[in-house]
């Protein structure tokens, strides 16, 4: 996909010239990875539509950046930078994405030991010679050798967005372009699991043979692994591997809900199968006796014969889901339309890339009924945090900005919880916050008890609201941290404080089984973007789908209440 790919250049070019120690373009190129990598629409798209101009609407891409992706679009690189990394070792980029090395480090790396790549990296570690450097020893080396291990992981797997923008475009184009008619993308991405390998996409088609020639033709396709009439694969320029299959219509039903999973549901639903004296597998239920097909053309027809309620793909982890269907205790989980407003946001008072007027427009656009900006506190100051007079001023120029929105505009922030768990802003100032979102951002390595007695002084504050991203997980960069979830949820339920659920591809955290844990003490849940431009309020969709992971209905959900009722579990609303 074109905007990953750029996303992904751009990222690079900041990274090459940070350990070129080169001061404001890093930052410019990381603004406008974060305004690109929200967006739905291809970059291609805008650009025919609306040329550079349009490119240039984009939040943090400028004149000089859309003259970047007009060149890419049209010869698929960018001189400038191709020059730019074949000045710079190739694997500097790689090595600078692995948490705790730093330009310096890198650097350092580079000139004493020659390492110019992870495989590099792994062996002079694994030989004992990155210890001995000026600045390293033994804890940093350990701390990067989890690091490692966590990058590994990472470079396995997608993160979500990019998998389900891949296969999204890939359902687009299989529609305008072969005879499909049912066309759905199957796997962990439909149980909207944070990280995906490859992408499953099945399809009933009139022409079976067309349908296939489309798919290993598209334009992105590197390489054909397999053809078959019903099964192809193919590699995508960007290394993704995608599989798809062509099922008749009367068995499409079997084949997605097979092919969904998890390996786990599929096989209890199989046992109780076998119980009732069926047997099922991808082509349908059949009965043992007379091997009639007797459901798949659809997944609920198959739930139902085995005499279950249909089960929402989010919650097929084996977690218990086929005890409640079993009851007909299914319950109706959370979706996306349910989300009233967002509780959870940043614009350019901090380290976002827009605007408060843009962000409120951007919201309003969605149909939200109430907004809250959440820019941070004082002492983030690598997120450029505000001071209490700079907040003071962002007050008058919400109250501005509210005047000409239709949204009901709360003033609000993300605030720093210290070290001894005190918030960064005084009492005087946090009573006058609509929205207090606290977290964790410094010293994530503190043992478990001195983290876990941190967030429960914090929870304990009359002004905190909302815990924010509260395992302080970045999905193959960083470990959660050490904390006490029993404890912590159950003072946050003393003190009647929310748990986020961030939306952020990088942290969809909490995670589906602390999300069920925090609902059986009782606590309620805000489901935010934590966006820091306007395409990334889209996020949305990721914190809904990590919430019906974890069971969650409406009613659970704060910013799923309407305005009216809002204001009474968030006593400082006007």
């Amino acid at each position: 996909m074109a905007n990953e790919e750029f996303v992904s250049l751009l990222r690079k070019c900041a990274d090459v010239l940070e350990l070129k120690k080169i001061e404001w373009k890093p930052r410019a190129y990381r603004r406008a990875a974060r305004g690109i990598e929200g967006l739905r629409e291809p970059l291609k798209a805008i650009y025919e539509s609306e040329g550079k101009k349009g490119l240039e609407k984009i939040p943090g891409v400028g004149e000089s950046i859309a003259l970047h992706i007009e060149e890419y679009i049209k010869t698929g690189k960018v001189k400038k930078w191709e020059r730019l990394f074949s000045s710079s070792p190739s694997g500097s980029s790689e090595l600078m994405r692995i948490k705790g090395l730093g330009p310096s480090k890198v650097k350092q790396l580079q000139d004493e030991l020659g390492i110019s790549s992870v495989d590099g990296l792994r062996k002079a570690l694994k030989e004992g010679r990155v210890r001995e450097l000026s600045g390293f020893g033994e804890k940093t080396e350990k701390n990067i050798l989890q690091s490692l291990k966590l990058f590994s992981i990472g470079q396995a797997r997608m993160l979500i967005p990019q998998a389900m923008g891949i296969a999204e475009e890939t359902i687009s184009y299989l529609k305008e372009n072969a005879p499909v008619s049912s066309i759905d993308y199957a796997g962990s991405l439909r149980r909207m699991k944070e990280t995906i390998g490859d992408i499953d996409i099945l399809a009933t088609c009139s022409d079976a043979e067309e349908c296939m020639g489309v798919f290993t033709k598209m334009p992105n396709v590197s390489r054909v692994l397999a053809k078959g009439k019903t099964k192809s694969s193919v590699q995508l320029r960007s290394g993704v591997q995608i599989d798809f299959r062509i099922l008749p219509k009367k068995e499409y039903g079997a084949a997605l809900l097979y092919f969904t999973g998890n390996k786990q549901h599929n096989i209890e639903l199989r046992k109780i199968a076998i119980k009732k004296g069926y047997k099922l597998s991808e082509y349908g239920l059949f009965s043992k006796r007379t091997g009639k097909n007797l459901a798949s053309r659809t997944e609920e027809d198959v739930y139902k014969k085995l005499g279950l309620q249909f089960i929402p793909p989010e919650m097929r982890q084996s977690n218990g889901e086929i005890g409640l269907a079993s009851n007909s205790k299914v319950p109706r989980l959370i979706q996306q339309g349910d989300i009233c407003g967002d509780l959870h946001t940043h614009t350019n008072y901090s380290d976002g890339v827009e605007s408060i007027e843009d962000m409120l427009k951007a919201a309003s656009s969605l149909g939200y009924k109430y907004y809250a900006i959440t820019d941070h506190s004082k002492s983030e100051r690598i997120a450029h945090g505000l001071s209490v007079e700079r907040l003071r001023s962002q007050w008058k120029e919400i109250d501005k900005a509210a005047k000409k929105s239709k949204l009901k505009v709360l003033k609000g922030a993300e605030v720093n919880i210290l070290k001894n768990g005190e918030l960064d802003y005084p009492d005087k100032i946090l009573r006058k916050l609509n929205v207090c979102v606290g977290g964790v951002h410094s010293s994530l390595k503190m043992p478990r008890r001195e983290m876990t007695e941190r967030i429960c002084t914090a929870l304990e504050n009359e002004y905190l609201d909302s815990l924010a991203h509260p395992s302080g997980r970045l999905i193959g960069q960083r470990e959660p941290c050490a904390v006490d979830f029993e404890k912590i949820f159950k003072v946050a339920a003393d003190n009647g404080k929310a748990m986020e659920i961030n939306s952020q591809p990088l942290r969809l955290d909490l995670n589906s089984s602390h999300i069920r844990l925090a609902k059986k003490h009782g606590l309620k849940f805000t489901i935010v973007t934590d966006a820091h431009a306007s395409t990334q309020l889209d996020y949305i969709r990721f914190g809904v789908g990590q919430a019906r992971r974890g069971w969650l209905t409406r009613e659970d959900v704060l910013n799923a209440l309407p305005y009216s009722r809002l204001k009474k579990v968030f006593g400082r609303l006007p």
